[in-house]
């Protein structure tokens, strides 16, 4: 594992890392000048206007509003900067590049489950090339989990039943760690795992020597058509009795109650798990739940193969194994025939 020359102080490797640092350093070192300031003046004013006799009678104190002035607007300044420091680098962090390579998170008890979107499945490992932006998509099998890799300054619950995301862009080959950062079950703290960074090169021969197993669009296409979600959004998401899939995703979906929402991970999830939440405008709905019939990796393999469905024909991935990078598409192995009849999305 890969350390940082300052104790403490977990090994920089990602391109927001040195940021984070120099704002929690930046944060450390106001607070210990401020400590060491109030502590210093505290000792010397008990010390100057300690009392020498019983009877002492202390001189009349006159306010200064220049004084107080100062002691409000400097720390405001302060109090300030840290926060706009802080939520600058809060919303570069929340915000995920377009061109990030997608791969899929699975947390369970007491394990991470790992699929990238070319097939290639890992346990409590990830492998990841420098310089290239990698989104975790990431959810949880049964209870709160926490997913925190230290070296890259990236930290986020994982939770049952939503998706929620993080990125980064490592910057230095090594093997650092991965933690659970929740409480989550006796075996907690036997729940990590390791980060192993690799020049792109070496990545894509490392995909490419783990290339026998199936993608998770291709997986999530045959449990489309196993589950009858085929019946109807047609084999090639093409609408029918129910909304067309080709194009769905990220795309404005109207709804019968007149509100709009983007077509992202959780709402597909919950189109496949409760239909009637959200039905689409110009349908009914008339699609059966898949809640417990299918499992959150095959929720995954099904949202995979809905992202891979275009427009123009809206074809399906052919039934192969390729190892093809790519940079749109799921990755822990879930696939549920409900994101086929879920009531979705009609184009503007």
């Amino acid at each position: 594992m890969q350390t940082s020359w300052i104790p403490f102080v977990p090994e920089s490797a990602s391109t927001i890392s040195g940021r984070v640092d120099a704002l929690y350093f930046y944060l450390s070192g106001v607070t210990l000048f401020f400590a060491i300031l109030i502590s210093s003046v505290l000792i010397f004013f008990v010390i100057k206007y300690r009392r020498r006799s019983p009877f002492e009678i202390p001189r009349p104190v006159a306010g200064s509003h220049k004084l107080e002035t100062l002691w409000s607007v400097i720390p405001l300044i302060i109090a300030m900067s840290m926060f706009a420091w802080g939520a600058q680098i809060y919303f570069e962090n929340s915000r995920t590049p377009k061109n990030a390579n997608e791969i899929y998170v699975v947390g369970k008890q007491w394990m991470w489950k790992i699929q990238h979107s070319t097939g290639q499945r890992e346990i409590n490992e990830l492998h990841v090339p420098t310089g290239r932006k990698i989104k975790l998509i990431m959810t949880s099998e049964d209870t709160i989990h926490d997913l925190f890799l230290p070296a890259f300054r990236i930290k986020a619950d994982v939770l049952p039943g939503r998706y929620t995301t993080q990125w980064f862009e490592a910057t230095k080959p090594g093997t650092y760690h991965l933690f659970c950062a929740e409480y989550c079950g006796m075996n907690h703290s036997g729940m990590i795992g390791s980060v192993i960074v690799m020049q792109p090169t070496d990545f894509d021969n490392w995909l490419s020597g783990n290339a026998s197993q199936q993608s998770p669009a291709v997986a999530g296409q045959q449990l489309f058509q196993s589950l009858g979600c085929v019946s109807c959004h047609g084999a090639n998401g093409e609408g029918g009795r129910g909304p067309t899939l080709a194009g769905l995703f990220g795309r404005r979906v109207f709804l019968t109650n007149n509100q709009t929402l983007t077509a992202d991970e959780g709402y597909i999830r919950e189109s496949i798990e409760n239909p009637s939440a959200k039905v689409v405008a110009g349908f009914n709905p008339i699609m059966p739940t898949f809640q417990g019939q299918v499992t959150p990796e095959q929720l995954i393999q099904i949202i995979s193969y809905i992202k891979s469905l275009q427009v123009t024909g809206a074809q399906a991935p052919p039934a192969s194994t390729s190892a093809t990078p790519s940079t749109s598409s799921a990755a822990t192995s879930q696939s549920t025939p409900a994101a086929v009849a879920t009531p979705q999305h009609n184009p503007k």
